[in-house]
């Protein structure tokens, strides 16, 4: 095997999409009411090593090593609140969905988030004043639905490194292949432990199952945009960890790996 070549599995993975029937019974059961939303994925807190995930309801969450699936888009997200985020439905100040432009809730003025005072390292103690998050939208075997999970910036050396490395050297993108994502515990210079993210590829997808999956790829990014920015999932992410801890994850964001 060429060492670029993709392994494929025996196993075919279940890949259901919105697309023909269930499209169209969506449209007609869901007129009125909106589109059905994403559910998520939480990273627990203290180095815990199981993901929260949706249950039958809200009440009766399902606890997971792992989390597997197509990551059918991915994007930063920035978030500023000029008082101490209390939770909830509380909006931030300035918040950003591409991680590169943010807009001011109350003006609508737009900033540079590279040069953005609350988005340096020092802003905040040693660390950011902004709240910067990756959003992955992951679509799991036979759910048509996404599920969103939040990384937290001590994990995105970790997706960084998959993606270069293990998608995009093989000649794939993210929606061609089945992701396996599990947990680590870590600790961080201040005795803090923490959960991070690791990345396994599975296998690729089928030249049919790609075609459908790069479909709904797009339909996801098209609905990413009406998500709210940032909500108390995304702001909890992991743990409470020393923003110090990032400057290794933040500061070498141009490199293409390390």
């Amino acid at each position: 095997m060429a060492k670029n070549e993709v392994a494929t599995t025996d196993k075919k993975f279940e890949l259901v999409t919105l697309t023909g029937e269930l499209a169209e019974a969506i449209a007609e059961e869901m007129d009125g009411l909106g589109s059905i939303p994403f559910e998520r994925a939480k990273i627990p807190s203290g180095g815990g090593l199981a993901f929260e995930l949706p249950g039958e309801t809200e009440d009766e969450p399902v606890m997971s090593t792992e989390l597997t699936g197509v990551i059918l888009h991915h994007h930063p997200v920035n978030a500023y609140w000029a008082e101490q985020y209390s939770g909830g439905n509380e909006q931030p100040d300035c918040s950003s969905y591409d991680g590169k432009q943010g807009v001011e809730r109350e003006t609508g003025e737009i900033h540079d988030c590279s040069k953005c005072p609350h988005n340096q390292f020092g802003s905040a103690g040693a660390g950011k004043a902004c709240k910067n998050i990756h959003r992955c939208y992951i679509l799991q075997e036979s759910n048509p639905v996404p599920i969103i999970l939040a990384l937290p910036p001590t994990s995105l050396k970790y997706i960084r490194d998959y993606i270069g490395k293990r998608i995009l050297l093989k000649g794939l993108r993210c929606y061609d292949a089945v992701t396996k994502i599990t947990l680590k515990k870590e600790k961080s210079a201040d005795g803090i432990t923490y959960s991070r993210a690791a990345f396994t590829f599975v296998s690729k997808l089928t030249d049919e199952q790609k075609a459908e999956a790069k479909a709904m790829a797009e339909n996801v990014k098209a609905m990413a945009g009406n998500i709210p920015e940032v909500d108390e999932a995304d702001y909890n992410a992991g743990a409470a960890v020393d923003a110090s801890e990032f400057q290794n994850v933040d500061g070498d964001a141009n490199l293409p790996f390390n």
